[in-house]
């Protein structure tokens, strides 16, 4: 353990189901299961409502049905999850270099590396600074945050301020804190090592805590018990360590309106092809493949790439080489998401011996491209999944309610719109397509590249984005 309380845990609570219920106005306050919604589905989070009614992730779904049949079932956004949190990891970057990343929606920061006071006032006041700004930034999301001296305690001490609340541990209270806690609340210890414990008359902390060490070690084995033994005690010293090297770094933007001019997709990889140079400088990395990715207006997806003879961070070469790939792409039909990215990194620089003056020039045996397209003649729950984002020509932004027999129920409803109302189409209604997700102002300042090493590698302004 350290000497100040310096190790924050942040989780976003019910992550899923509450990205959904801010994306979609009439599900605030309600039951929400995301997950498999089929019979063999399994449920992924389930909102605080939803959870009154005992369901709970890793639940099957039919069972949740059992449970909670009136719940809003729906098929998980991960592009929405990632938006949000790509949005919140950013913004963990600003307060330290060391951040370490458990999953989409948890993280450790390292407060001491970021050089902020430690006193009681000032801990409560970046606190409440953080979770006040992440629902700013996330336009509506909560976090539950921890502090503490070590990973255990910050940990431990998120959990305890479930849902949408903070708790700090202060230097020297953590075997207090740690007493009165199940045993099943100690990060490892799952229901089955629960069950011994508990058969052994250990049931708290403070219970397990008087065990003596060669009995844990007899019972639970040598690593298990020696471990459960220290994290009794709070004796922690893991350190907060950022995630490893970016495999690869990559801009996406999707359009508001289609795209159906040439001129207009060249100028938007011009754009992202310096961004993606300029992340890769900043990472200190080169780039041997280059790949363009564009969706056009029916969803079908190409994906191309040219991997080079070298490796290279020249703003230059990378436009170049991306301006050549969009040269092979049929644009007529409209554009609705250009991605531009590369991989293969390293980190040394790798002369070509023969890049060609002109890219458009080059060998198209060079150029691997791949194509995914949804078919058009789909009907019902196949093409149009409960929870997904479509457009109308004529009513707008929804999201399915829910489809079948050629019938898709859509309410009419967007983040900040309110409560719209709900209409059934035809599935083959020609005004019906299926919608990217919305953009959110914050989520363009949440580095690419940064999310690919570990929102600590390198520090962000904080300014908010411009237009």
């Amino acid at each position: 353990m350290r000497g100040t309380a310096s190790v924050l845990h942040l989780d976003l609570d019910a992550f899923f189901a509450s990205v959904e219920q801010r994306d979609k106005p009439s599900l605030r306050g309600k039951p929400v299961i995301v997950g498999g919604v089929g019979t063999r589905g399994v449920v992924a989070t389930a909102s605080y409502e939803a959870r009154a009614f005992g369901v709970h992730s890793a639940m099957s779904t039919s069972r949740a049905r059992r449970l909670a049949p009136h719940a809003a079932y729906l098929t998980p956004r991960f592009a929405a999850y990632r938006q949000s949190s790509g949005i919140v990891m950013a913004l963990l970057g600003e307060l330290s270099p060391l951040v370490e990343p458990l999953s989409i929606d948890e993280a450790f920061v390292d407060l001491a590396a970021g050089g902020h006071p430690l006193d009681a006032e000032s801990l409560n006041a970046l606190v409440s600074w953080l979770r006040a700004e992440i629902t700013r930034r996330t336009e509506g999301l909560h976090a539950s945050v921890g502090v503490g001296s070590s990973k255990l305690i910050a940990k431990l001490a998120s959990e305890a301020a479930k849902p949408n609340g903070s708790r700090i541990v202060p230097p020297g209270e953590e075997l207090d804190f740690l007493a009165p806690l199940p045993v099943r609340a100690i990060p490892g210890i799952g229901p089955a090592t629960a069950d011994k414990l508990n058969r052994l008359g250990l049931h708290t902390v403070a219970e397990l805590r008087s065990a003596r060490e060669h009995e844990l070690v007899r019972e639970l084995g040598h690593s298990v018990g020696e471990g459960l033994h220290a994290l009794a005690f709070g004796r922690d010293d893991r350190p907060v360590g950022p995630r490893g090297e970016a495999k690869s770094i990559s801009v996406e933007d999707t359009f508001a309106t289609d795209l159906t001019e040439a001129s207009q997709v060249s100028a938007v990889v011009a754009r992202d092809a310096e961004l993606v140079a300029e992340r890769l400088a900043d990472a200190g990395l080169f780039a041997r493949t280059v790949t363009l990715k564009v969706r056009s207006a029916d969803f079908t997806t190409i994906s191309r790439s040219r991997t080079l003879s070298g490796a290279t961070d020249s703003p230059e070469r990378i436009a170049a080489l991306a301006q050549s790939l969009v040269s092979g792409v049929d644009l007529r039909t409209g554009v609705r998401l250009v991605g531009l990215g590369v991989a293969n990194l390293v980190q040394a620089a790798q002369e070509e011996l023969f890049a060609p003056a002109d890219e458009s020039a080059a060998r198209p045996v060079s150029v691997h491209e791949t194509r995914s397209v949804m078919p058009g003649n789909r009907r019902g729950s196949e093409l149009y999944p409960a929870g997904i984002d479509v457009e109308h020509d004529r009513w707008g932004r929804g999201w399915v309610w829910g489809s079948g027999h050629g019938v898709v129920t859509v309410r009419f409803e967007s983040r900040g719109s309110g409560v719209g109302p709900v209409r059934s189409l035809s599935a083959d209604d020609p005004g019906l397509h299926r919608a990217e997700i919305a953009a959110m102002a914050w989520a363009r300042s949440a580095d690419p590249a940064g999310s690919q090493h570990g929102p600590g590698w390198r520090r962000t302004s904080g300014v908010a984005p411009q237009d």
